[in-house]
């Protein structure tokens, strides 16, 4: 059962349908976009306290990477409003942008990463850098909500939700960019098929 689940989760694309160009540049776009929406989803959903905020995870990473604390903390200002943490901006943009280039590209191969108009991915990208890899190397802390310090119910909400509202808007300017640019379905959707 599990060997059949995992070889219909792998099933490819025809090569010839394939278009990994457009995707590229339909991932880029996507993952401008995402990261947008991503703000905005976070704005009535904060995912940190106050307090865990101070020092944001992309702040931490930078530090964990060598960058100091002032650096990390630099903020510019944008129509009166101050303390803008531009570092934070570049790495939640560029994390968006990777991600929906990986998604995009890999959607051309394997259409089975769309499940759930992407929200599955969305999920498997929240547990992964969320859950495991960060708290891992210290970026954020035990994603238990009962250990002392942890991950709060509301942060994993706000998180896992987060994502797949994400990726979900990375799904719907994938599909309409990329059948736009094509004129074609998605490759694993037959040519005689009107689009859906």
């Amino acid at each position: 059962m599990f060997k059949k689940l995992f070889a219909s989760l792998l099933q490819k694309t025809e090569p010839a349908r394939r278009n990994v160009k457009v995707a590229a540049l339909v991932g880029v776009i996507g993952g401008v976009f995402s990261a947008i929406v991503k703000f905005g989803w976070e704005v009535p959903f904060p995912p940190r306290t106050p307090a865990r905020n101070a020092t944001n995870p992309p702040q931490t990473m930078l530090e964990w990477f060598g960058m100091s604390p002032e650096q990390s903390h630099t903020t510019v200002s944008f129509n009166l409003n101050d303390n803008l943490p531009i570092y934070s901006f570049i790495i939640h943009f560029s994390f968006a942008i990777v991600f929906a280039l990986l998604y995009c590209i890999a959607a051309e191969y394997f259409p089975k990463i769309k499940l759930w108009q992407g929200a599955a991915f969305g999920l498997l990208v929240w547990i992964g850098a969320h859950v495991v890899f960060m708290p891992l190397l210290g970026w954020v802390p035990s994603p238990f909500p009962w250990v002392a310090g942890g991950q709060t119910w509301s942060e994993h909400f706000s998180e896992a939700l987060g994502h797949v509202v994400w990726l979900w808007s990375i799904e719907i300017v994938r599909r309409d960019l990329r059948n736009r640019i094509t004129h074609q379905p998605d490759p694993e959707v037959p040519l005689d098929q009107p689009y859906r």
